[in-house]
C-alpha cells in the first residue's frame, strides 16, 4: 500500500467517525428533546385539574402586629387580646378594637379555606368597623368556615409581646377565644413569647400574635 492510498484510507475512516458522532449527536437531542416534550405534557396535565379537590383537612396560619402607644397620651387606647381587656399603661392603634390574637384567627381559617384576609373582609376603610370588637369578625370568618363545610381541629395561639405578662391572663384568653368559636377549651392552645428586648416588639411599641389552624371536613 503506498503512501496516497494510506493517506486515502484514514481520511475516509476519520469521515466515517465524524459522522457516527453526529449521528449521536442529533439521536441524543432528539431524545433529549422527546424527554422534555413528555415532561411538558405532564406538567400541563398536573396544572390543569377537572376540578377542585375536597380535602379531608386544611391548614391556616394567620399573622398580625400592632402599634403600642401610651395610654397616658391617648387614654382611649386599650391593650385587647383574645377578646380580655388587659390592664398596661399602653393601649393598640387600630381601626377596630385592635384585638391581634383574633384578628390572627380570622386570617388563619381564611386562609386555611382560601378566602380572603381580614382586610379585605372588614377593610379599615370602612367606618362601619371603627371601634368594632373582633369576636364579630371571629363569628363571620366561623360562618364562612361551616358554609365550606369544615369543624375547628385545633387552634394554636403564639403571642409575641415583652409586655405586660400574659401568663396571668392566658386561662381568660383561652375559655373566651374557645368560646367565640364555638369549641372545647382543649382544642385552643395560647402560649407567649418576649422578644428579648429586641426591636419595636421588645421595647413594648409593638405586639405580635401568630396561629395556626387544623380544619376538617364535616
Amino acid at each position: 500500500m503506498n503512501a496516497t492510498t494510506t493517506t486515502r484510507t484514514m481520511m475516509t475512516t476519520r469521515t466515517t467517525m465524524m459522522n457516527a458522532t453526529n449521528a449521536r449527536v442529533v439521536m441524543t437531542k432528539r431524545c433529549a428533546g422527546a424527554r422534555t416534550t413528555r415532561a411538558n405534557a405532564r406538567v400541563v396535565a398536573r396544572a390543569q385539574p377537572k376540578e377542585a379537590p375536597v380535602l379531608p383537612y386544611r391548614i391556616g396560619h394567620g399573622f398580625d402586629l400592632h402599634r403600642l402607644e401610651s395610654t397616658a397620651e391617648f387614654p382611649e387606647l386599650k391593650l385587647i387580646i383574645g377578646g380580655i381587656e388587659i390592664p398596661h399603661d399602653r393601649g393598640c392603634v387600630a381601626h377596630s378594637d385592635g384585638d391581634v390574637l383574633m384578628h390572627c384567627v380570622v386570617d388563619a381559617i381564611t386562609g386555611a379555606l382560601g378566602l380572603p384576609d381580614i382586610g379585605q373582609l372588614f377593610p379599615d376603610t370602612d367606618p362601619k368597623w371603627k371601634g368594632q370588637t373582633s369576636d364579630v369578625f371571629v363569628v363571620e370568618a366561623v360562618r364562612l368556615m361551616e358554609l365550606e363545610g369544615y369543624s375547628i381541629g385545633n387552634l394554636d395561639v403564639t403571642l409575641i409581646a415583652q409586655r405586660p405578662k400574659i401568663s396571668p391572663h392566658k386561662d381568660k384568653i383561652r375559655a373566651n377565644v374557645a368560646r367565640v368559636l364555638g369549641v372545647h377549651e382543649s382544642v385552643v392552645n395560647v402560649k407567649a413569647k418576649t422578644h428579648e428586648k429586641v426591636d419595636s416588639l421588645g421595647e413594648n411599641r409593638s405586639i405580635a400574635c401568630h396561629t395556626v389552624i387544623m380544619l376538617y371536613k364535616n
